[in-house]
């Protein structure tokens, strides 16, 4: 009896990404031109009605924007393979508060994390001696500035508005260290975070190209799952904004001619917490029905920075002094923000 043996054969790695590179790039491709087959064909919708435009918004921007999200959070993921939290915690130790909130600020960017880990890091940076000032630099960028959102900003707007987003999260974010740190509060942060010690002993693992790759992908699912109900709830309100909305409305509620309309969307953005994925559809309507581009950053920013769930997390590790002189410096450079970019560019 003669047994035969089958030999499994794997799909090469590099089959596999450029496999997937190309389906992603047809899916870019196609997303536009088959919104609107369904949207005006189909449906049988009239190409500039209300609900036709909305209909067509909703179909294009869905695949759009989670087309992006799932490429650039699998880079990024891939790269951030390359930075642990332990990593970031030797290099921002030691430095001074300017040099220190600078590369804090740096650093929040390319390793975004969520709030749930405010707690943890911030009791990492402290207990490795990371100035105050410092950690709150990183704290205030981290969430801001974090690759989905400077991703679906290029994508939707370009690299102007991105890079200005960027720009101004960077900037609020290495000020409000500089502040904290100068004030001296090390006082207001609860006693129980200077008594811990956390080992210093890290294991230095490097995992190989294929299990960063696999790892990325894998995180990169996560992150999905997580995200896409705030993504199609984000761009179902811009939907609706962007068929039904009328153009002076936004404007008379959220343009220059109303002194008070950047602190009501910052305002109304900290008990807006969510995702930054499901906000900037939003701002994409908002924007093309002439909302500044001020007010638009300004609205983003607190929703990404200043959120009622971190305030709650943060408590745990700050005095509510701590907590409140957080809150009101973050809030001010945002205003800073909102105002300054709609005066220059009035």
């Amino acid at each position: 009896m003669t047994a035969i043996v089958l030999r499994q054969h794997r799909v090469p790695l590099w089959a596999t990404v450029a496999s997937g590179a190309v389906l992603w790039l047809v899916a870019w491709f196609v997303a536009l031109p088959l919104a609107n087959w369904l949207t005006y064909d189909v449906l049988g919708l009239q190409a500039g009605s209300q609900l036709g435009d909305a209909i067509a918004f909703f179909l294009y921007d869905v695949p759009k924007v989670l087309l992006l999200l799932t490429g650039i959070v699998t880079v990024v993921s891939f790269l951030r393979s390359f930075v642990s939290p332990e990593r970031v915690r030797r290099t921002l130790a030691g430095r001074g508060v300017l040099p220190g909130a600078i590369a804090a600020a740096g650093f929040g960017v390319i390793t975004p994390f969520c709030s749930c880990s405010a707690v943890p890091l911030f009791i990492g940076f402290v207990e490795a001696g990371v100035p105050l000032g410092v950690t709150f630099a990183f704290l205030v960028s981290s969430p801001m500035v974090n690759e989905v959102a400077l991703v679906l900003l290029w994508g939707l707007f370009g690299p102007g508005v991105a890079i200005a987003y960027m720009a101004s999260g960077l900037v609020v974010a290495v000020a409000a260290g500089l502040v904290i740190g100068r004030l001296g509060m090390e006082r207001y942060v609860e006693d129980y975070v200077w008594t811990i010690h956390a080992g210093s002993a890290a294991i230095d693992f490097r995992p190989t190209m294929e299990e960063r790759v696999r790892d990325a992908w894998r995180s990169t699912v996560s992150i999905i799952r997580k995200v896409w109900p705030w993504v199609v709830a984000g761009i179902g309100v811009g939907a609706v904004i962007h068929g039904f909305v009328p153009v002076d409305l936004v404007v008379s509620l959220g343009g220059q001619a109303n002194p008070l309309a950047v602190p009501a969307l910052v305002v109304l953005g900290v008990p807006l917490y969510g995702n930054a994925a499901g906000t900037i559809p939003i701002i994409e309507a908002l924007l093309a029905k002439g909302l500044p581009l001020g007010s638009a950053l300004a609205f983003m920013m607190a929703i990404t920075a200043l959120s009622i769930p971190e305030f709650v997390i943060l408590r745990r590790v700050m005095k509510p002094r701590l907590l409140a002189t957080f809150v009101a410096v973050v809030a001010s450079g945002i205003l800073l923000v909102g105002y300054g970019f709609n005066l220059f560019l009035a």
